[in-house]
């Protein structure tokens, strides 16, 4: 039959498209894809909306099961729910590559993904740069890869996105060491925490890409009756209470005029 791979947009189970919902409730089996972007609400509200159980398909069940994800969708139709955009992860297209090596047919249905409601935070979408992901760093591990590619976007004059590192079912070390898996508690990382690592990079690399006096909008919540924007310099927003998650941050390049006039509301007062 047929493989959906369908997009929930960021919010709610109201954010499904009106084909998204007619799709999941002719499938025989629903997946919730849960590790790379989260919907602000817990999964049995989208099972009451949509009418149908939800098996929650995490990173090992995805990366290292997807044969069992795939598993009879040659004979009824199946459903891979994901948060935002079907493609806004690489493991979607491996999940399609695999479904058409079975001769699965696969449908894609969009929705919106932070990629594109970023533009509620008044930045020319053109004028953005490459996206860059944000680590939680540890006591052993900095990577400081997406610094490089700020360097370049504001070099041009682009904005910068930065997607916030989210960890939602991640085994301890302390475990695998011992053999035995025990997950940590889901962390989800903040534009507090995003902003620290940053300046730390940049005092290491010291190339000038950017400082805590320049322009940020600190983005929670995008999509939801309670989405957070806030303007400021990179330092005034560690000051900013940006509540529950999830966070973005972007670094703005060189401003249009209109940009630098909606930015004037979402500034603090």
């Amino acid at each position: 039959m047929v493989l959906y791979i369908i997009g929930l947009g960021l919010a709610d189970e109201k954010d499904i498209t009106v084909k998204g919902l007619e799709a999941v409730k002719k499938c025989e089996r629903v997946y919730l894809e849960s590790y790379t972007s989260l919907l602000l609400v817990p999964r049995e509200r989208l099972e009451e909306f949509y009418g149908k159980s939800i098996i929650d398909a995490d990173r090992e069940l995805v990366e290292m099961g997807a044969d069992t994800i795939l598993e009879g969708a040659a004979d009824t139709d199946v459903a891979f729910l994901v948060v935002g955009d079907p493609f806004g992860a690489t493991t979607h297209t491996d999940l399609e590559l695999r479904a058409r090596e079975l001769g699965i047919p696969v449908k894609k249905i969009h929705n919106a993904s932070i990629m594109n409601a970023i533009g509620a935070a008044g930045l020319q979408l053109y004028r953005y740069g490459e996206t860059v992901s944000i680590v939680f760093f540890t006591e052993t591990w900095r990577p400081d890869s997406f610094y490089d590619k700020i360097l370049s976007n504001r070099k041009n004059g682009l904005h910068t996105l930065c997607l916030l590192d989210i960890k939602t079912k991640e085994p301890s070390l302390e475990s695998l060491a011992r053999g035995k898996v025990v997950y940590e508690p889901p962390r989800f990382m903040s534009i507090h925490t995003a902003v620290e690592q940053l300046l730390e990079i940049e005092d290491k690399r010291k190339e000038g890409a950017y400082s805590k006096d320049t322009m940020c909008i600190g983005v929670a919540r995008i999509g939801s009756d309670e989405q957070q924007i806030v303007a400021g310099t990179m330092e005034s927003l560690l000051e900013v209470d940006f509540g529950p998650p999830l966070h973005s941050l972007i670094l703005a390049g060189d401003l249009h005029t209109i940009e630098e006039e909606i930015l004037e509301f979402f500034k603090q007062k």
